[in-house]
């Protein structure tokens, strides 16, 4: 997948990107979930059935983030990993639009005219609450319109669950509660965390439970604090453990930045500088406080007890 950069205004090389029609998915994309799945789907069937390169535009940072919207500074997915998963989907141009002030204040017309007419699109493909344009004064029925027959524009209708839409909210909503079997249901896949293991306070190893340190490699939204059966992806190899999200109140009285601490099972490399993906598999229980050392050592035995258990059989 080739990945291009743009900003507004596009200068003589970036309007001029692709000189053969193509198909593109327009979103911020932030989770890649099932919902998302469906319009970039509909954008590679599309293209297929046209014979035509597939795109995706996608927004950084996230247009929420720059309306004011602080809980989007945390993503689901931040881009590096928002590529990874589009060059797996098969995506082969990905379009990473700049938002900033000049981008927001584009009308609906100068953004169809300005940005996606010069990218020399056959087919447009929204998701079903689309907007975009000044004050999101444009959606799916104003695309439509303003494409005066210059390319064809497809709304993907929502997607549901039990009932329910699924939402980049939803997902939030379910980490935040320490709900991830309903989070990676809504995903369609785990959600993971990528990042470099740097030094800590290497207090794990002093209580028979070593852990990595991750530095993430992005703004990720972070679920409840507490203590989660993972699966870990270490230099090429997979293997099962405990992660702890959180502040670690046993040992301090609160820290400012929640840390993230993997203990792997059968595993003693050092790995210090190593990236490392982490997928959370399931939600064992809340952080908390103990009275002393020796509860704390009893209680991450029997985490790491009820994390073999469930996953032994995946």
């Amino acid at each position: 997948m080739e990945m291009i950069q743009l900003s507004y205004p596009l200068d003589n090389n970036s309007s001029d990107n692709k000189k053969t029609k193509q198909v593109i998915a327009i979103g911020d994309f932030d989770g890649v979930h099932l919902g998302h799945r469906e319009v970039i789907g509909r954008a590679l069937y599309t293209a297929e059935h046209l014979h035509l390169a597939s795109s995706i535009m996608t927004f950084d940072p996230h247009p929420r983030e720059v309306l004011g919207n602080d809980q989007y500074k945390e993503l689901l997915t931040p881009l590096g990993q928002r590529a990874e998963l589009f060059g797996q989907m098969g995506v082969d141009y990905m379009y990473t639009v700049r938002f900033d002030t000049s981008l927001m204040q584009l009308t609906p017309e100068q953004f169809v005219e300005k940005i996606l007419i010069p990218l020399n699109v056959e087919s447009v493909i929204v998701g079903f609450d689309f907007r975009f344009g000044y004050k999101g004064e444009g959606n799916p029925d104003t695309l439509c319109e303003l494409s005066h027959g210059k390319f064809a524009v497809e709304v993907v209708r929502p997607y549901h669950i039990d009932g329910a839409k699924v939402s980049s909210t939803s997902v939030r909503d379910a980490l935040a509660n320490g709900n991830v079997a309903a989070a990676n249901r809504l995903l369609g896949r785990r959600y993971s965390i990528r990042g470099q293991v740097v030094d800590g306070s290497k207090r794990g190893r002093t209580i028979g439970f070593p852990t990595a340190n991750i530095q993430l490699e992005g703004a990720y939204f972070k679920p409840l604090n507490g203590v989660y059966a993972i699966k870990a992806q270490v230099k090429g190899l997979h293997y099962d453990g405990v992660m702890n999200i959180g502040v670690k109140p046993t040992f301090t009285s609160g820290e400012l930045q929640a840390s993230w601490e993997a203990h792997l099972f059968d595993f003693s490399e050092d790995i210090y500088g190593e990236t490392v993906v982490i997928e959370l598999v399931d939600f064992l229980r809340e952080e908390r406080k103990f009275n002393s050392i020796d509860l704390l050592v009893a209680q991450i035995k029997q985490d790491a007890d009820s994390a073999r258990s469930k996953l032994f059989s995946l």
